[in-house]
């Protein structure tokens, strides 16, 4: 993520702010209709995933994010849609996206092809994809775009933050495992 964004958003410069707001507005409200919601509802989302965006970029979680200002900002509104769902009980058909979980895990492993990686990246690239669907997206969600275990909780299926840590640890265990086999 750009560090001119992140530095807006902490820094509350209202023009900037209100630029990376617009800016990306209205492609979520297109990607957003796929899941039955009405105009309010995707632009209340939309709001909150924005804020809270912006709370990750002031408690410091998105130094390390590899992502795009608006993968990042799309994934934490695509969450908080499923938990809109979850809420009302309602019931969609997924049809994949651009910026589907499992295509932004190919998009922050593109960012780096043009670059010569390392053996370790290598190694780490290859059997990521050998994960399962599960662990790519949580060791993703974790490492990739900088989620807090309490924000995976709150934008997921999961119960509680002890089972998303302990989710996290097998994932990672076994990523650990295949690497040094």
């Amino acid at each position: 993520m750009e560090k001119k964004d992140i530095n807006n958003l902490i820094h509350c410069n209202q023009k900037e702010v209100s630029k990376l707001y617009n800016a990306n507005r209205d492609a979520f409200l297109n990607f957003g209709k796929k899941y039955g919601l009405s105009y309010d509802d995707l632009c209340d989302i939309y709001q909150e995933a924005f804020i809270a965006l912006r709370k990750h970029a002031l408690n410091g979680k998105l130094d390390a994010v590899n992502s795009s200002f608006k993968t990042y900002l799309f994934g934490i509104g695509k969450f908080m849609i499923f938990n809109f769902l979850k809420e009302k009980k309602k019931t969609t058909e997924y049809k994949p996206s651009k910026l589907g979980i499992h295509d932004t895990i190919e998009l922050v492993t593109y960012e780096f092809e043009d670059e010569e990686l390392s053996h370790e990246q290598s190694l780490l690239q290859m059997y990521f994809k050998k994960l399962g669907k599960k662990c790519q997206e949580m060791l993703t969600l974790f490492y990739a775009r900088g989620l807090s275990i309490d924000d995976i909780v709150e934008f997921s299926d999961y119960t509680d933050s002890s089972v998303v840590r302990s989710q996290k640890s097998r994932c990672l265990k076994t990523l650990k495992d295949m690497i040094k086999s």
